[in-house]
């Protein structure tokens, strides 16, 4: 007999398919890794490169070209954040009635074109522009990959697939630096400067990304009409989110509104997830901005390539980070305590950063550890997915309220406590930084006990007489008449043994 991919024990060992898991759920399971993951991870992976480009073309020319002085990348980043937070829930009610596999890759087109422009503009002005389009058009990507990617998976599954997924966020990070290097070897070339050529690099990698969502990318389960999934493939994957809790779309409409805002998920994970999200904050620009100044500031051109190549350490670490928690926590079957040991070494570095009259190496410990630290990001997300798994339009419309207030955050902070005039030391931003980490580990036990009252209290079953969407029922049903099936079998079995 034959090598079974889909059997493979290492794949069972590792913890990618449970264990005992049947063969069939398992093709299934392979063939929605390579259907959600592959374009959410790609498409994520460059809209990353092209958010972060700007950074190292600050510190590659730009800053001298187009006159960036004083705070004016703090606004640059600033009306970004506005044009992204404009757009967040209207983006992903949008998803809610909009087939996923045209929206977001149109929108992808649409930065990837805005990314274009950035490469030739003349002045401060026009840059402005660029980047609110850039920020209003870019939001689909991350919030609405997340909410499709949390809708398949049952709940042991979805911390490795969300660390999968989240790695592509310091990836385009780091492979940003490595393009803006290679990018300098074309100063001149068509009479453009190396910079810009790092724009027009990253739409050449953007643009066709979004063909692969609109081949491959699946909607929600429920509204699914994938040519790459059989209809039993497209059953059985209703069917067995049905077990696990998962409840089907059952409409956008005002009712659904009105749970998004009464419900304590919304209110008590925008306040946890913003407050870890930032407490990794120095590991990006301030790094970037601190080795620039201070460890190669001579700016020659070896000095730009080490800057962009070592302010990328970080990036590379949170990816290994990113396995290790995910792992750990589907085997430990939580998110919290994962949380709860990044907070610790959290508050150490910021406070090492805030007292600031340390060594260099010690500098370099803090900074990169941070990077270490951003590993846990992404098992909030499925945090906040299982304890919103009964209700898919709140959960969805959540998960925007909840990153629009990572959005505005990122608006307000840059221009308060991380204004570049301040840099590399940053006192006002190391005391924000100590002090929301010492208050996200006050408030980890709240979802905790929450969460544990609302199960013991029966809140989170599936109402599936509300349930109205087509093909959901037939799933209710297929499962019973399986369960029915297999109780026959064994009624057989034992006739037989009688006989």
């Amino acid at each position: 007999m034959g090598f079974d991919y889909y059997m493979n024990p290492v794949a069972e060992w590792i913890g990618w398919f449970p264990k005992h898991m049947p063969r069939e759920e398992r093709v299934l399971v392979n063939k929605l890794d390579w259907l959600i993951l592959v374009f959410a991870c790609l498409s994520t992976w460059a809209n990353t490169l092209d958010v972060n480009a700007i950074y190292n073309a600050y510190v590659s020319g730009m800053l001298q070209d187009l006159d960036l002085v004083g705070n004016r990348l703090n606004y640059l980043n600033a009306v970004y954040w506005v044009g992204t937070i404009v757009f967040q829930i209207p983006s992903n009610a949008l998803l809610t009635v909009v087939p996923a596999e045209y929206y977001i890759p149109t929108c992808e087109i649409l930065w990837g074109l805005f990314t274009l422009g950035t490469a030739f503009v003349k002045n401060y002005n026009q840059l402005m522009v660029m980047r609110f389009f850039v920020g209003v058009t870019s939001t689909p990507c991350w919030i609405c990959n997340v909410a499709i990617l949390n809708s398949w998976y049952r709940k042991q599954e979805l911390g490795k697939r969300n660390a999968v997924y989240y790695a592509t966020w310091p990836l385009g990070s780091m492979f940003s630096g490595y393009l803006q290097n290679a990018c300098l070897t074309l100063d001149g070339v068509g009479g453009l400067q190396g910079w810009r050529w790092l724009f027009i690099m990253c739409t050449v990698i953007t643009i066709p990304i979004s063909f692969l969502g609109v081949m491959f990318f699946p909607n929600v389960p429920s509204h699914c009409k994938s040519r790459w999934l059989t209809p039993r493939e497209k059953e059985l994957a209703q069917t067995r989110l049905l077990e696990e809790g998962f409840a089907p779309s059952v409409g956008l409409s005002w009712k659904a509104m009105w749970r998004v805002l009464t419900a304590w998920q919304t209110w008590v994970f925008f306040v946890l997830c913003n407050l870890f999200w930032q407490t990794p904050y120095p590991s990006s620009t301030p790094f970037l901005l601190w080795l620039d100044d201070v460890v190669y500031p001579a700016q020659t051109t070896a000095d730009i390539n080490m800057v962009n190549n070592i302010s990328t350490i970080g990036s590379a670490i949170s990816v290994i980070s990113a396995m290790f928690f995910a792992f750990y926590s589907d085997w430990r079957g939580n998110r919290w305590d994962s949380m709860v040991g990044a907070g610790v070494l959290v508050i150490v570095c910021n406070i090492l950063l805030l007292i600031w009259n340390v060594s260099t190496a010690v500098k370099y410990f803090a900074f990169i550890a941070l990077g270490f630290c951003n590993g846990p990001i992404n098992l909030v997300i499925a945090w906040v997915a299982e304890s919103l798994a009964h209700d898919l339009e709140v959960r969805t419309i959540a998960l925007a309220v909840i990153n629009m207030g990572y959005c505005i955050l990122a608006l307000v902070l840059p221009l308060t406590a991380w204004q570049t005039v301040d840099a590399p030391r940053y006192y006002a931003g190391y005391i924000w930084s100590v002090a929301i980490s010492a208050l996200e580990l006050i408030l980890i036990p709240l979802p905790i006990y929450l969460d544990r009252r609302d199960e013991k209290l029966g809140l989170r079953k599936i109402d599936l007489g509300s349930v109205s969407v087509v093909g959901v029922e037939e799933a209710s049903m297929d499962l019973s008449n399986s369960i029915s099936e297999k109780n026959s079998e064994k009624n057989a079995a034992v006739d037989i043994k009688e006989v």
